[in-house]
């Protein structure tokens, strides 16, 4: 898909202000606090989006989750998250329904799972420390696959939130350095297992794989893969991406742990050709 133009900087006003609230930066967010019903969502930067908010609501007017979709040059983009109860949510006007945005998400030289040539590629900005991501990855991941087998590519790129997550910019490292030896996906599973990070904990997991030792803890030591982690999250940092996990289908942005149903309406949309290429 071809990359999409700088976007001309616009007001940001919600989208939908009922039931809607306002986004906190990763950075003000205290370690300690007990995480809200709603899983972690992002905001995009002016610049990169002019896009609109459009509600998903299902079951019974439940809120389950919401996709991010980038509408004409006179709409302006929603910086609000959706309310832990969400419920009687006004739709947002048809004009901003109308047109769809595809982002260029490279995935050059990121680990990923399924086909190469498989219609649905998923690119998952993630943080090994982060709650959120280890509850859609026990929750949604393997049921996503399982739902759609062969359709799905799953790309993993790193967004550790330093700020709040000091283990997780290691974690990646730890990753990267198993990938070395062929058992990226492996240690992946493992970190987001774990209930603490840190280097016991890296060396452990890398002795239970049957790593090479001395060359893990030399790619350890040497900070190898320091450079490709910043990479991926200067590329997140830059698009706007201000927390985790968030998630690119064929392109649309899908933001926050969301549950299976929300995936798998954008994915059947897409598979069924409703979900304009351009």
């Amino acid at each position: 898909m071809p990359a999409m133009p700088p976007r001309k900087k616009q007001p940001v006003e919600p989208a939908i202000s009922q039931a809607m609230e306002p986004i906190l930066e990763p950075q003000a967010a205290p370690e300690n606090t007990s995480p809200p019903a709603q899983e972690d969502t992002i905001t995009f930067k002016r610049s990169h989006f002019y896009s609109g908010l459009t509600v998903l609501a299902f079951a019974a007017g439940i809120l389950l989750g919401y996709v991010v979709w980038g509408v004409g040059s006179s709409s302006t983009q929603s910086t609000s998250q959706a309310s832990a109860s969400g419920t009687g949510l006004e739709e947002a006007p048809a004009a901003q329904q109308a047109e769809y945005t595809r982002y260029d998400i490279p995935t050059e030289n990121a680990y990923a799972i399924g086909p190469a040539d498989a219609p649905i590629t998923i690119v998952e900005f993630s943080d090994y420390q982060c709650p959120f991501c280890r509850r859609w990855h026990d929750e949604v991941y393997e049921p996503l696959l399982a739902a759609y087998p062969g359709k799905i590519r799953l790309v993993y790129r790193h967004l550790p939130l330093t700020s709040i997550h000091p283990d997780a910019l290691s974690a990646a490292e730890a990753a990267m350095c198993a990938g070395d030896q062929d058992a990226y996906w492996q240690y992946h599973e493992k970190l987001f297992s774990s209930e603490s990070l840190g280097n016991t904990t890296y060396i452990q997991y890398a002795q239970d794989l049957g790593l090479n030792m001395t060359a893990f803890e030399t790619c350890m030591n040497d900070r190898k893969h320091q450079q490709a982690v910043q990479a991926d999250s200067d590329f997140a940092i830059n698009l706007g991406i201000r927390s985790t996990p968030t998630f690119f289908i064929n392109g649309l942005a899908v933001v926050g742990a969301q549950p299976l149903d929300v995936f798998k309406q954008v994915i059947d949309k897409e598979l069924a050709g409703e979900i304009p290429n351009e």
